[in-house]
C-alpha cells in the first residue's frame, strides 16, 4: 500500500472515530439542538487538539502526514484505546512507543501512617497529575469536601481546584494558587509527554477554562516545595497555613502536602476549633445513623 493510501485510510479512520463522539464526553458544551454531522465536528477536534482546523481537514482527506507528537495528541482527544492507538501510529507510518495507560496509584504506606498521625494538621498525599490519593478529616474539613463522594477519575487537585467555585473564595489569593498548580502540572507533563491521562486533564482543562488555557502556554515556575497560603475560611475564619511536601522515597511521583500553624498562633487555634467542630459533625453524624 502506497504511503498515500495509507494517508486516507488513516483520514477515514479519523473521520469514524470522530463520528462516535460526543461534545459531552470529551467536555465540549452541547450548544446545538441539530448537528449537521454526527458526533463532533471537525472544528471541534482541531480546537481540542491546539491545531488549525484546515490542518485536520487535511488530515482527514489524507493530504498530509501527522507528527508522531500529533498523533498523541488525537489519541488523547478521540479517547482512543490502546489498540486503536496502535492502529493510528501504525497507519501513520510511525512508532508507537512511548507508555500505555499506567496503572492507577495507591497512597503508599509509609505516607499513610505519617498522614494518619496528623490530627490538628491537614494533610492530603498528591499522585501523578496531582490526584488525590489520601487525605485525613482535617483536609476534608480545610477545604469543605467530601472527597470520598467524588469518583476516583475526578479526584484531582487541579480540576478541584478550577472547577470548584468554593476553591476561588476559600484561597484568599487563588489566582496564585492556580498559577502554580499548572507549573507544577506543565513540569509534570514535560517529563511524560506521552502521559495519556496528563494529556486528557489538560485538553479537559484547556476547553473549560480560559485562565488555564492561558495559564498553560504560559512561562511561570513551579514553586518550591513549601510556602504560606492564606485560607478564608467559612467557619474557622482566615487561617494563614503554612505548607510543606514530603516526597516518598520508595515513589517519588507521592507527596504528602501538610497544612500547618505555630502553636499558639491565630491559625493554630484556628485549626484546632476546625478540629473540634470536625469531630463534633463526625459525632453527630453517628448518632444520626445509629438512631
Amino acid at each position: 500500500m502506497t504511503s498515500s493510501a495509507h494517508r486516507k485510510e488513516l483520514g477515514q479512520f479519523l473521520k469514524a472515530r470522530r463520528a462516535e463522539l460526543s461534545p459531552r464526553t470529551v467536555g465540549l458544551p452541547e450548544t446545538d439542538r441539530h448537528r449537521r454531522v454526527a458526533g463532533l465536528r471537525r472544528d471541534e477536534v482541531a480546537v481540542l487538539a491546539a491545531i488549525s482546523t484546515n490542518y485536520y481537514t487535511r488530515l482527514e482527506q489524507g493530504r498530509t502526514a501527522p507528527s508522531a507528537s500529533l498523533l498523541s495528541e488525537l489519541v488523547r482527544v478521540l479517547h482512543l484505546s490502546d489498540e486503536q492507538r496502535d492502529q493510528l501510529f501504525e497507519l501513520a507510518g510511525r512508532e508507537a512507543g512511548g507508555a500505555r495507560r499506567r496503572a492507577p496509584q495507591r497512597a503508599h504506606p509509609r505516607l499513610r501512617t505519617v498522614l494518619n498521625e496528623l490530627s490538628v494538621a491537614p494533610g492530603m498525599i498528591l499522585g501523578r497529575h496531582l490526584d488525590i490519593l489520601a487525605w485525613n478529616p482535617m483536609a476534608a474539613a480545610l477545604f469543605g469536601t467530601d472527597f470520598a463522594k467524588i469518583p476516583k477519575p475526578h479526584r484531582n487537585y487541579v480540576r478541584r481546584l478550577f472547577t470548584d467555585p468554593a476553591m476561588r473564595t476559600l484561597y484568599a489569593d487563588w489566582e496564585d494558587s492556580a498559577r502554580n498548580v499548572v507549573a507544577v502540572l506543565r513540569q509534570q507533563a514535560a517529563a511524560c509527554c506521552d502521559d495519556r491521562r496528563l494529556t486528557a486533564l489538560v485538553g479537559e482543562l484547556s476547553v473549560q477554562d480560559d485562565q488555564f488555557r492561558q495559564w498553560w502556554g504560559g512561562r511561570h515556575l513551579a514553586p518550591r516545595a513549601g510556602g504560606t497560603k492564606v485560607f478564608n475560611h467559612p467557619v474557622a475564619g482566615e487561617l494563614a497555613l503554612a505548607w510543606d511536601a514530603l516526597t516518598c522515597v520508595a515513589d517519588p511521583d507521592q507527596q504528602l502536602i501538610v497544612w500547618s500553624a505555630e502553636p499558639d498562633s491565630r491559625a493554630y487555634e484556628g485549626l484546632r476549633f476546625l478540629s473540634s467542630w470536625t469531630a463534633t459533625r463526625q459525632d453527630d453524624s453517628v448518632s444520626d445513623t445509629a438512631s
